[in-house]
């Protein structure tokens, strides 16, 4: 493999998917993002996003073995990169009496210390900082607490092994602004110390200006922009995230308004119209 390929962390070349044969939703799609990354995934409700972190976690398979490589692996045949938790996913919230400790969901009333230390071989450290962070109180129990607490436990469990690639689809969405950017912060400092690379898709653009280090937008499974965000132009004239990136959506989604069609004329009335005995689709209904 040459030198420029190894330099990726991420790589999707020519890859092609469907949920089903009529209605492709990637075709030709090509993405590289580079170690140490803070990766912002961007785009409408609908463009792909998740299904293309999903894709990168190995949880859909595409056409070719080498189509999509993560750490120079095969995404969705080499299992190890999962096992060993190089790769890391964080995507749909756990229900009120559903738990997930790896991939195998756990039914019924857990604390969040049974869920949290129920995960084998973490440095204890490292999960006292989580705990820490996310202020966690471990006689927290699953049926009862908050969308947010019960997010707080997943987010801590999804990080508690050291990761090499981290995918995160709006597991920010259910915590408060504190939690939220302490969070971002302990990503940032993941990256910058351990070489991690981040791969986020967010709605929320509150203060990732100065977090992120490059965008993606994907428009309808189409790669539309791939560029480092310091060097965005549209910060020259608009330094706000959120209006740089509202501009883009709205701009996809404008369409010519169709004339107004004229009410036609009523026609004018006749007794006959008026009749209690004249059929109509009003009278067929209660008929």
């Amino acid at each position: 493999m040459a030198e420029e390929e190894q330099s990726h962390v991420v790589q999707v070349e020519g890859m092609q998917f469907s949920y089903d044969t009529q209605h492709p939703l990637f075709f030709e799609f090509s993405l590289k993002i580079s170690p140490g990354a803070r990766c912002l995934l961007v785009g409408a409700n609908g463009s792909g996003k998740t299904t293309l972190l999903r894709i990168l976690a190995g949880k859909h398979m595409v056409g070719g073995r080498d189509v999509v490589r993560v750490l120079d692996c095969s995404a969705f045949h080499d299992t190890n990169l999962v096992c060993s938790g190089d790769l890391a996913y964080l995507g749909e919230s756990w229900n009120k009496t559903v738990g997930c400790v790896g991939e195998l969901p756990l039914q019924g009333d857990f604390s969040a210390e049974h869920m949290i230390f129920g995960v084998e071989g973490v440095d204890p450290i490292r999960r006292e900082k989580l705990i820490e962070l996310l202020d966690i109180d471990l006689r927290w129990r699953m049926h009862k607490v908050s969308d947010g607490q019960r997010r707080r436990v997943q987010i801590c469990m999804g990080l508690l092994h050291p990761f090499k690639v981290l995918l995160l689809d709006e597991v920010t969405v259910d915590l408060d602004v504190v939690a939220r950017m302490d969070l971002l912060d302990f990503f940032k400092e993941e990256c910058e110390q351990r070489g991690a690379t981040i791969v986020y898709a967010t709605h929320i653009f509150d203060g990732l200006e100065t977090w992120a280090t490059d965008l993606v937008y994907v428009q309808d499974g189409v790669l539309k922009r791939s560029e480092k965000v310091p060097g965005l132009k549209e910060f020259d004239y608009c330094p706000n995230l959120l209006s740089v990136i509202e501009s883009w959506l709205r701009s996809e989604t404008k369409i010519e308004k169709k004339p107004i069609t004229p009410t036609p004329q009523h026609q004018t009335s006749s007794p006959f119209n008026n009749s209690p005995f004249r059929s109509s689709r009003h009278m067929a209904y209660y008929r």
